[in-house]
């Protein structure tokens, strides 16, 4: 094969070339009727996403992280709260809850799926406890009936952080549809992403949703009209507009990305890198629908590996090379190396490959192709 086959990490040129006439048409509208905040284009939106995630409620918000922040101000969580969340994953879902003055608290991942671990939940809630935040990493769906059911044990609320999961399933049951909060990004290089920032929050709970409606304008209803203190978390026009668009096509890109999957596996268990236990690829659970925001592999020696690759015109991205128990920011919850092996593990090991639809068979087998090959000099 050519090594002078190039493999970006994401290609959204490509993507956005087979919708450009219908993204250019609604931007246009949004132009000409210069209602930029809120407004229709929102609320179609926010009606879409609902039916999409199947849950009753969809709050349009400013940002995936401010949907998080949000959530957690709906709850009330403040100084001296605690919020249970696992230490790999992007530093949002942390960054919400210190933000608040509310203390971070760590639950390791499992092994298979890089997923918070349903069984070392329990032993750290606390009286100071009032959320948990789960991580439906990757794509995948954490635990979230049996982390619910936790919760509903002890009144916890649950947030479910979905940023790069949406479409994905449990049990047949969308992510972040089932507990109190689903929160969701649309950073461009999501599987559904905006022509910028943008999120939303989904909930089944009429009051919730009006509360998120009332926190994201400041917490003013009426107008001027204070309650409480919320902040300036409004999801605009234009945002809205794209997303709709993209929205119609979601299920085929995810089919596209699913595919990729596939083919990958089958390329790597060609080239004998599974049954030599040399690349671990991706676990889907039982009972999942795995929608591949990320194709994830482990590797021995993986900056080496990447280095490699990058020298041969493969792109690659390291989800997340730091566990945020040992980010300099979280030092003064006083963690140490070893107190979560399995995130730290995963942070020294994995390699996230291109997965986007667009992915040509000989992209695809140019990556493979030299991971074979670094493999063998070593």
């Amino acid at each position: 094969m050519s090594d002078k086959v190039t493999v970006p990490l994401l290609d959204l040129k490509a993507q956005f070339a087979t919708i450009k006439d219908e993204v250019m048409a609604v931007v246009e509208e949004v132009f000409d009727s210069q209602y930029f905040i809120l407004g229709p284009n929102v609320v179609k939106c926010e009606e879409l996403i609902a039916e999409y995630c199947r849950c009753k409620h969809a709050v349009g918000v400013s940002s995936g992280s401010d949907a998080l922040l949000i959530a957690l101000m709906a709850e009330d969580v403040g100084p001296g709260d605690e919020v249970i969340s696992t230490p790999y994953t992007f530093f949002a879902t942390a960054g919400a809850i210190a933000r608040l003055g509310a203390k971070p608290v760590f639950v390791d991942i499992e092994a298979d799926t890089y997923n918070i671990d349903p069984s070392k939940i329990e032993e750290k809630i606390t009286d100071k406890t009032k959320a948990i935040i789960p991580v439906d990493l990757y794509g995948q769906c954490a635990e979230i009936a049996a982390i619910a059911k936790i919760a509903e044990k002890h009144g916890i609320p649950v947030i479910e952080d979905a940023a790069q999961a949406i479409g994905a399933e449990e049990n047949g049951q969308r992510a972040g549809s089932t507990v109190q909060y689903g929160c969701f990004s649309f950073f461009p290089s999501k599987n559904l992403g905006a022509a910028g920032d943008g999120g939303v929050v989904i909930t089944q709970d009429d009051d919730l949703a009006e509360r998120l409606r009332v926190l994201r304008m400041h917490g003013s209803k009426p107008k001027y009209y204070h309650k409480f203190v919320g902040g300036n978390f409004r999801l605009d026009a234009l945002q809205a507009a794209v997303v709709s668009v993209k929205l119609a096509h979601l299920d085929d890109w995810t089919a596209g990305r699913q595919s990729n999957a596939d083919r990958y596996r089958r390329l790597f268990g060609d080239a004998g890198l599974v049954s030599d236990g040399t690349v671990g690829l991706p676990q889907v659970a039982p009972n999942r629908r795995h929608i591949y925001n990320q194709f994830v592999i482990r590797v021995p020696k993986r900056d080496e590996l990447r280095a490699y690759l990058g020298e041969n015109n493969v792109a690659t991205e390291i989800y997340y090379p730091v566990p945020l128990h040992l980010q300099e920011c979280f030092a003064y919850l006083g963690h140490k190396p070893g107190d979560f092996p399995e995130s730290e593990k995963a942070a020294v090991e994995t390699l996230a490959l291109p997965i986007y639809p667009e992915l040509s068979d000989q992209q695809a087998a140019r990556v493979v192709e030299c991971i074979a090959e670094f493999m063998s000099k070593e």
